[in-house]
């Protein structure tokens, strides 16, 4: 597929989607399921990880994890690391980490979160929807406290 300046087009391609490791708890149950008074915290936490595999390819791993109340008011929590393996052709290297970054976890998201919508469901509650994720956003806040110091390849 070329540019039209004679190059051939950047192409990111997902070649393979798998849930990596996943846990749903609901420590309270049954009592967990009675009816509550005032909807309880809910708490996520986003991460991404990124391996070079070589070749143009890389694997990347979207974790979620959360939880609905604490201690004895717990509901429930989730533990999801969501990963695919991308295949980066024609992207120029100045743009490969933000790609891999931001766009393939972009791609990773919806199946991870009705990973946790479906579990939560199963788990005897209303499907729990997380919000859309800016990625972009994300990766600026990590670049912004790895320029300050930090240095974990994580993005939280």
């Amino acid at each position: 597929m070329a540019d039209g300046n004679g190059g051939e087009m950047p192409q990111l391609d997902a070649l393979a989607q798998y849930v990596k490791d996943f846990s749903f708890e609901n420590p309270h149950a049954p009592r967990s399921l009675q009816p509550k008074a005032a909807p309880p915290e809910i708490n996520v936490q986003v991460n991404v990880n990124a391996k070079d595999l070589g070749n143009g390819e890389f694997e990347v791993e979207l974790s979620l994890d959360g939880e609905a109340g604490k201690g004895e008011d717990m509901l429930f929590r989730f533990d999801v690391v969501y990963a695919g393996i991308f295949r980066l052709v024609n992207i120029p290297q100045e743009h490969v980490h933000q790609v891999v970054m931001i766009e393939c976890p972009r791609m990773l998201f919806p199946f991870a979160r009705a990973i946790v919508a479906n579990a939560v469901r199963d788990g005897g509650f209303p499907p729990f929807l997380l919000q859309p994720i800016d990625f972009g956003a994300l990766y600026q806040a990590r670049v912004a406290e790895v320029q300050q110091g930090g240095n974990n390849n994580r993005v939280n």
